[in-house]
């Protein structure tokens, strides 16, 4: 019995003594993977941080490049804005224009309708004659003349000065020459018809007989 005691003893002893080496062997042995997991971590941590610069980056980038886009959009929108508030200022200044000028001459086509009726009336009175009954008439047709002249003068129609004048091209149109003594050259010397103004508007230009 005894026997069989030292014997478990013996086995008990000689199985303890491979694992105390074993530990003992591990203990010994470099802790590699270890340092190993730490650089990886390392790495892995460096990484992820330049990952993140590269996004904040970017974000940054973008964000720039929306405002520069949007800061080019407020600039043409700037510049669209403007260019309508002239557009339409013009536009103002042009039918205010043009209203002022409708106003101003809006005796104009009546004037013309009258001016031929004004020159009968003129060439009728010049006529000369010895009866007393004519003489009557033409009384009557000079205050009907003076009258409409009137008329003309109180719209701002006004005839053109021209005989005895120089010839200016701007309100009066030459129909021919005539050499005459006695008279500088360039000067009316007859009103073939006569020529009118509508206040700072050629209405119908006089129409002359020019010296040579």
């Amino acid at each position: 019995m005894m026997s069989e005691e030292t014997n478990k003893t013996t086995e008990t002893a000689g199985t303890e003594k491979p694992a105390a080496e074993e530990t003992a062997k591990q203990a010994s042995e470099p802790k590699e993977p270890m340092q190993e997991d730490k650089s990886a971590k390392k790495e892995k941590k460096k990484d992820k941080k330049e990952k993140k610069e590269k996004k904040a980056k970017k974000t940054k980038d973008d964000s720039a490049e929306v405002i520069q886009k949007l800061q080019e959009a407020l600039k043409q929108a700037q510049n669209d804005r403007a260019r309508a508030y002239a557009d339409a200022e013009n536009m103002k200044k042009r039918l205010q224009k043009e209203a002022d000028n409708a106003k101003k001459y809006r005796f104009q086509d009546a004037a013309l309708n009258l001016l031929p009726i004004v020159d009968s009336m003129g060439m009728a009175l010049n006529v000369q004659t010895d009866n007393e009954e004519i003489k009557n008439y033409v009384k009557g047709f000079e205050m009907i003349y003076r009258q409409l002249q009137q008329v003309l003068e109180n719209e701002g129609v006004k005839e053109i000065e021209a005989e005895g004048k120089a010839f200016d091209h701007n309100t009066m149109q030459a129909l021919m020459q005539e050499k005459q003594e006695g008279v500088e050259s360039g000067m009316v010397i007859e009103v073939m018809q006569k020529g009118y103004m509508l206040k700072d508007r050629i209405l119908r230009p006089a129409l002359v007989k020019v010296s040579e």
